[in-house]
């Protein structure tokens, strides 16, 4: 939070005092604001000082703390609510499949289908997004099931691309693609969750073909489409596929390449063995401070490949950058371990005994 947001704080809580008569709308004005801002402890104390609340007040609170990660304290609230909507069900629904507790937004929504509370399409979203988590191919069946029986709106954007990815990735390809073939006006973000989807599936060259078709309808990929579509070509070692796309990124769309774009060059030239190519790519390109994750990579692939030489070379940037980062020093330890240069493996554990580093396990740049 800044100046202007605190200046605005306090200048609004001495107007708000000096009010004469405080009414329900006026209370719950100054908690959104406060929520809005991300100010959860002035939001709070305003909260517990109302003289009445309503559930316009609860669900705010509820949905501050969900958007913070608080899940525990937005659920202390729920429970405490009295007079619950479809909104503030939504929001504690919303707030599990956002936080990672797929299990817990599924278990609320059949919750709230107990009490009678017809779902709108924001809660069937966000038990679709809990769905995709979980992974669960019944459950996405009848959650399909009854989204098809019960929203008018299935070719409304969100409610397409949260169908199309819930069963791609629990593993319901054909209807997934029979979906996107039905949505009469898609946009990008429905392409990325397809795309995306055959990608996870191992289908790349059917993910770039599904790219080149949103291009030749007119649509304008933004940076996520790239990255999701260079993704699919490294996983499906596409090189000239994913030179044409950052070509056309720079060049057709005037976008410049992210750390992400260059990690997912560095991974697919990685992957097909063209390192000199990987590493031409971001010394020319990226500041070494910037893109840390891609040297990273590189290094991995180096030990994928065998390539002592430009191995080490990363290696002394990466030591440099990340003196204190584990995984730098055991993909080098690795490297020299394949090619049975074990007395470099020892002097490199001593270096990291001598700096207090210690490996931690299952982390890997690969």
């Amino acid at each position: 939070m800044g100046w202007p947001f605190m200046r605005w704080s306090s200048e609004a809580q001495k107007l708000f005092n000096k009010m004469p008569q405080k009414n329900l709308v006026s209370w719950n004005v100054m908690i959104t604001a406060f929520v809005k801002f991300g100010d959860l402890n002035t939001a709070k104390r305003l909260f517990d000082g109302m003289p009445e609340r309503n559930v316009v007040s609860f669900t705010t609170m509820i949905d501050g703390y969900a958007k913070a990660g608080d899940m525990v304290s937005a659920r202390v609230l729920f429970e405490q609510s009295t007079g619950r909507d479809i909104i503030s069900w939504s929001a504690m629904i919303s707030g599990y499949a956002q936080n990672g507790q797929p299990n817990e937004a599924v278990k609320l929504f059949f919750e709230m289908m107990s009490v009678n509370l017809r779902p709108d399409e924001f809660v069937m979203v966000s038990l679709m997004s809990a769905c995709s988590q979980i992974g669960c191919l019944d459950l996405a069946r009848r959650v399909d099931s009854y989204v098809k029986q019960s929203l008018s709106n299935l070719h409304k954007p969100h409610v397409a691309a949260a169908l199309v990815d819930m069963n791609a990735k629990c593993g319901n390809m054909d209807r997934a693609i029979a979906l996107f073939e039905e949505i009469p006006k898609r946009d990008v973000i429905l392409y990325c969750s397809l795309m995306q989807a055959l990608s996870i599936h191992g289908r790349c060259e059917e993910a770039v073909g599904l790219f080149d078709r949103m291009l030749k309808e007119g649509l304008v990929p933004d940076g996520v489409a790239f990255t999701v579509i260079l993704t699919a070509c490294s996983r499906g070692e596409l090189v000239e596929d994913a030179f044409r796309f950052v070509t056309a990124m720079i060049n057709d769309y005037s976008l410049k390449p992210s750390p992400d774009h260059y990690a997912c060059m560095v991974d697919l030239l990685g992957r097909s063995g063209k390192l000199k190519a990987a590493y031409n790519l971001l010394i020319k390109t990226t500041p070494i401070e910037a893109y840390a994750g891609a040297w990273g990579a590189l290094l991995g692939a180096c030990k994928l490949h065998s390539d002592i030489e430009l191995g080490e070379e990363i290696a002394c940037r990466l030591f440099e950058l990340e003196p204190l980062n584990a995984g730098n020093y055991v993909l080098l330890s690795g490297l020299y371990a394949s090619i049975d240069r074990w007395l470099d493996v020892s002097h490199l554990r001593d270096k990291m005994s001598e700096r207090g580093i210690r490996k931690i396990p299952g982390r890997s740049w690969i």
